[in-house]
């Protein structure tokens, strides 16, 4: 009797376990579908103030353009005025009107007719044409990069239909390095890959530079091999009294000067290029140090437009019409599912279509674009083009570093191996730190040798915030990176999530979209694949690169389960930009996860990796 009671006794607990676990889940998936109910409203608002931000920024556009239309008017009948002024004068002084008005005051005196009549035989000079005055702008020229350089075409045209698109806007700053002052002419290609990198000084002629350029004496003078423009006549063949006066003028005031071959036949320019204290050149065939066009990540970028692709394979005459400015430019690399290139497209050409996303070829394939991507930001951009041409002229290089300080919080000492694996194949960590148990410490320091490894051993009771939280204070790089044992990434993780830095204007990058690996069903599934490359409120804790001093600022909260969800609530509190990157590099690994399943679209039943890591 008294087993039986025992057993049921068992049983009434066990059914009271599973019951209170049963509440504990339906609570934790009610907190689940609530977050992400949550954050699905969050998007829609961003989405809402983006539209609305477009929509302000095209009404304050079209204001602007009205103001130039009536400037324009109003300066045309002031010349007009001007010129009935001239005609009125220039018939006053002829001599013939002078002649009549001499006979017709003397003619009932003949002293003063002689008088008049020798007065009006004497030559007058006439006055001169008035000319016309350049038009001026309402406000005082702006200074930042891009804020006079935007696209002006919004439509394109293909097999007779019209597309109307949102233009890529062409962004006014950050400046690489703001220490240092450029005067540069160049066509609005060069000029485009220059702006960025130095305070820019541009559109002095050769009749005003001494005027222009001494408000902001530069520390360098850059010459392109311009084919348009009022120098282009002054920098080919036998140099111009222009240019001369130019370059006497830098040498007076130890400015160095540098001329840019990047077009052209080198003979046209050689004359005015000996005049200069440096010369580079894009051409193999010439023996100058080389200069070539690179990736300037401010402007291609994988940046969307807000209308999004259009669903076709596009040319690149349908893509690039002869008529469109450079910013116009910028819009249509963002506009097609891909670009068909023919054999021959220049490699300049091909590179800055692939850092704008787009594919190559005649598919529309996200896996290979992405490659592409990569491949073109590899081949170098304008600011490591333009570290070597101011270590070339002896000007400093300084800029900030995207080396990163990488936090590994490893609480299951099983996950040793795995986690400093996943340290070890990633490139630009200059500091790991080390928050586990004891064998952490030796393991990491043979597994990563090349790397200042930092190791703490962490009391029992801290949660895995209050375990970052102490590593953030023993980092020291620029950017932090956390990364979680348990997860896999690929060997360009980490060099492909600092790209974001270059050309997004966050102090948080991550992912909101990636991919993840379920153990127990063995699926493999792709979470928020629209959330690529934008501005949103939250992405996933185990993805977080972030600049130091920001992070700082917000802290860790002292939670093992859900201390990046504190972190982005505090992040929408305070303001702080939070960008989502690519879905590549990265599979979250789990046994199970009820909330995933729900709010992820599987992909197969298999291993994430072939989809994820490339």
């Amino acid at each position: 009797m008294s087993t039986e009671l025992e057993s049921t006794r068992r049983a009434l607990r066990d059914a009271v376990a599973q019951a209170e676990r049963a509440a504990e889940l339906a609570r934790l998936l009610d907190a689940a579908q609530a977050r992400l109910a949550e954050a699905e409203h969050s998007v829609e608002e961003a989405r809402a103030l983006a539209e609305r931000l477009g929509e302000a920024e095209a009404a304050l556009e079209a204001e602007r353009a009205a103001a130039d239309k009536l400037r324009r008017e109003l300066a045309e009948q002031r010349f007009q005025a001007e010129v009935a002024n001239w005609k009125l004068s220039s018939i006053k002084v002829a001599r013939w009107n002078r002649l009549g008005d001499a006979i017709k005051s003397g003619k009932s005196n003949p002293v003063r007719l002689a008088k008049g009549l020798r007065g009006a035989a004497k030559p007058v000079k006439r006055p001169s044409a008035p000319k016309r005055k350049p038009i001026t702008q309402a406000t005082a020229k702006e200074e930042r990069p891009g804020a006079a350089y935007q696209a002006t075409t919004s439509t394109r045209t293909l097999g007779g239909a019209s597309f109307k698109l949102k233009p890529f806007r062409v962004p006014t700053g950050p400046n690489t390095r703001p220490h240092i002052t450029a005067a540069v002419i160049a066509d609005p290609h060069a000029e485009a890959l220059l702006r960025y990198e130095w305070r820019q000084t541009t559109g002095f002629t050769p009749r005003d530079f001494a005027r222009v350029l001494p408000l902001e004496v530069p520390h360098l003078l850059v010459v392109e091999s311009v084919t348009e423009g009022p120098w282009a006549e002054e920098i080919t063949g036998e140099p111009g009294e222009g240019i001369r006066a130019l370059l006497a003028w830098c040498a007076e005031r130890g400015i160095r000067t540098v001329f840019w071959h990047t077009k052209g036949p080198v003979d046209a320019y050689a004359a005015t290029a000996q005049l200069f204290e440096h010369r580079f050149t894009g051409d193999l065939s010439v023996p100058w140090p080389r200069l070539q066009y690179g990736i300037q990540p401010r402007v291609h970028n994988p940046l969307p437009l807000a209308g999004g692709r259009i669903d076709r394979v596009l040319t690149l005459d349908q893509l690039l019409p002869g008529h469109l400015t450079y910013p116009d430019v910028l819009t249509s690399y963002r506009w097609p599912a891909a670009a068909d290139c023919p054999p021959g497209t220049p490699q300049w050409r091909l590179a800055e279509i692939a850092a704008c996303g787009t594919p190559i070829g005649t598919e529309a394939d996200s896996r290979r674009a992405h490659v592409a991507l990569r491949r073109a930001y590899q081949m170098g951009t304008m600011t490591e083009r333009v570290d070597e041409l101011l270590e070339t002229v002896g000007l400093p290089s300084a800029r900030a570093t995207l080396e990163t300080s990488v936090l590994l919080p490893i609480t299951d000492p099983h996950l040793v191996e795995h986690g400093l694996a996943q340290v070890a194949r990633q490139t630009g960590v200059a500091q790991v730190i080390v928050i586990g148990p004891p064998e952490a410490e030796l393991r990491a320091r043979d597994v990563l040798p090349d790397l200042d490894v930092v190791y703490r051993r962490p009391h029992p009771s801290m949660s895995e915030g209050a375990m970052l939280a102490a590593g953030l204070d023993l980092c020291e790089a620029d950017l932090v990176a956390v990364m979680d044992p348990r997860d896999v990434y690929g060997a360009h993780y980490l060099a492909d999530l600092r790209r974001a830095f270059l050309f997004s204007t966050a102090d948080i990058v991550g992912k909101a979209a990636y991919y993840a690996h379920l153990r127990k069903p063995q699926a493999t599934l792709l979470k928020q694949p629209e959330a690529e490359y934008a501005y949103l409120p939250e992405i996933a804790g185990a993805t977080l690169l972030a600049r130091r001093n920001a992070l700082r600022e917000i802290g860790f909260a002292d939670l093992s389960e859900g201390w990046d969800e504190v972190m982005m609530r505090q992040c929408r509190t305070d303001g702080i930009r939070v960008f989502s990157a690519d879905r590549f590099g990265y599979v979250r690994v789990r046994d199970e996860d009820r909330w995933l399943l729900g709010a992820a679209q599987l992909v197969e039943y298999g291993s994430a990796e072939p989809h994820a890591l490339i």
